[in-house]
């Protein structure tokens, strides 16, 4: 298979490691392969082992490839984790010759981008909101407009070099090329959202294993993304410690009687409880369980609402709240959602994709689908993730001098 026709997504998560390989098309992205395999190496998103990573990366590798039939070489990778900050920043130029060119795009986001970045953290995306030419507001694509003043508002997201080092590092070590990073609750968007959602206003929340990403979108553009520290894997702590069963049983017991709600559990329904070493099982009320699941989900989901109220977004988002991610397919996870947001909600399966679609229709699988739909627009230019050289300064003192020759000709 030709590379420019095999696109990559890696999601490198606490809980899993997921590749999912697909095939463009005239008709779209057709999914082909897909490899999991369980996490050891990560915790709260950040590689901490990374042997562990690169055994969990080819351990998926190997079943993605042998699905598809291919060999893998390059992927997209997500990255997470608290260190990831995302702001917003504004840039303007001059316009030379009274029409936008792909030039003065490139020179307005050159500007918005020049804002003190701290020297241990690494700039992972620009995402421009809107442009503005000659107070024209709302402009998405300026190039070939007529003006003299071009304005740029972006969407930064920054994370720490150290992480961003070691997911490339693991996939180096697993004999892969990492054609771009990805924030995660980015690439979830694109597999979940619809147009309509993103246009009007509407709140993402990735519920991973380990962190719980969320991404705020509206007039068809990112408007902020944060990072909280927990996930599904408190929730498996709280059950193994509340019902001193093991951890692999723990979560067994979340992803298959676990309920975010007590209300929503018949009083007599009874489960069976692994016990630690060699005691009996035991027979427990699901609504314990409950008891368990519920102050945990809610403590996640109300520190998720805090956030949406301290950056101003609360009252733009009418679409409401898109939950995905393993933890979001918690009984009863939704209507808790709408009790504590005052909003819509609704749990985010992977949308428009084709082949192998019933494997991947998951919220589990959101974030490698989206990882694929990234790296399906992207591909064709060259979108190589670089982590910041050993002369980082004198590098981007000489290509600015060159950019200075070009504008002066």
């Amino acid at each position: 298979m030709a590379k420019s026709e095999l696109i990559v997504g890696l999601d490198v998560g606490t809980t899993k490691i997921c590749a999912v390989v697909g095939e463009l098309t005239p008709g779209g992205v057709d999914v082909v392969g897909i490899g999991t395999s369980p996490s050891t190496g990560l915790r709260k998103g950040v590689v901490v082992n990374i042997e562990q990573t690169v055994q969990s990366i080819k351990k998926a590798l190997e079943e993605a490839e042998l699905m598809a039939g291919c060999d893998i070489r390059s992927v997209y990778a997500g990255i997470a984790g608290s260190h990831i900050k995302g702001f917003n920043s504004h840039g303007v130029i001059a316009v030379k010759g009274g029409e936008v060119a792909p030039r003065d795009v490139e020179r307005v986001i050159d500007a918005a981008k020049a804002v003190a970045i701290p020297l241990d953290r690494e700039v992972i995306h620009i995402l421009p909101q809107e442009y503005i030419v000659d107070d024209q507001r709302g402009i998405h694509d300026p190039l070939g407009m007529a003006g003299v003043r071009l304005e740029v508002k972006v969407h930064i997201v920054t994370g720490a070099v150290t992480s961003a080092q070691n997911i490339i590092r693991s996939c180096h070590r697993s004999g892969l090329d990492v054609s771009d990073i990805v924030l995660e609750a980015l690439a979830s968007s694109k597999a979940v959202l619809t147009p309509e959602e993103r246009e009007i206003g509407v709140a993402l929340v990735d519920l991973g294993g380990g962190t719980s990403d969320m991404a705020i979108f509206s007039d068809d553009s990112i408007k902020h993304t944060s990072v909280l520290a927990l996930g599904g894997t408190n929730l498996t702590n709280d059950i193994a410690y509340g019902l001193r069963t093991p951890m692999a049983a723990a979560e067994k017991i979340k992803e298959r009687y676990g309920c975010a709600m007590a209300e929503l559990v018949p009083p007599d329904e009874v489960i069976e409880v692994p016990s630690v070493g060699d005691r009996e099982p035991r027979r427990l009320s699901r609504q314990v369980l409950a008891e368990i699941c519920e102050p945990r989900v809610e403590e996640i989901l109300v520190l998720i609402d805090q956030e949406l109220s301290r950056c101003g977004f609360k009252g733009k988002i009418p679409a409401g709240v898109v939950l995905t991610g393993g933890t979001s397919l918690i009984e009863g996870l939704q209507e808790l959602g709408e009790q504590i947001f005052n909003l819509p909600c609704r749990i985010g399966y992977p949308r428009e994709i084709r082949g192998l679609h019933d494997v991947v229709n998951s919220p589990v699988y959101a974030t490698a689908v989206g990882l694929l739909l990234y790296g399906a627009e992207k591909e064709g230019g060259d979108m190589s993730f670089r982590i910041r050289d050993e002369k980082p300064v004198f590098n981007r003192i000489l290509g600015r001098m060159r950019k200075w020759f070009v504008d002066i000709k």
